[in-house]
């Protein structure tokens, strides 16, 4: 049964760092997209940002310049690097393969 298991959520002041990462159970899903989404309570889920196969990234204009998408192939792992952390990031954040598999989600609490 396909897996993904997220880990690096918590709790962090505004301005803070956290990174999170998904690791996926098979390795053929290093031939596909990664990604990731958030939900905030109340609202729909968003993209947070994808990266290819090959490396491209796509990021949510909300995250530019802060949140970096990687990757490690050799690993099935997709990471999240999350810097200068702001209340509004405050979610559920979910890794994502292809679109077609989900992780189960791990909480992001920015607050002071």
């Amino acid at each position: 049964q396909v897996q993904l298991v997220e880990s690096g959520g918590g709790l962090v002041q505004p301005g803070g760092s956290l990174r999170l990462s998904c690791a996926a159970s098979e390795s053929r899903f290093s031939l596909y997209v990664m990604g990731w989404y958030r939900q905030a309570p109340g609202k729909q889920r968003e993209l947070v940002a994808t990266i290819s196969s090959g490396g491209s990234r796509n990021y949510a204009d909300s995250v530019k310049g802060r949140f970096t998408i990687s990757r490690d192939n050799a690993k099935n792992t997709v990471y999240l690097q999350m810097n200068s952390l702001k209340p509004e990031d405050t979610a559920v954040y979910y890794c994502t393969v292809n679109y077609v598999y989900w992780g189960q989600g791990t909480q992001v609490t920015v607050s002071s």
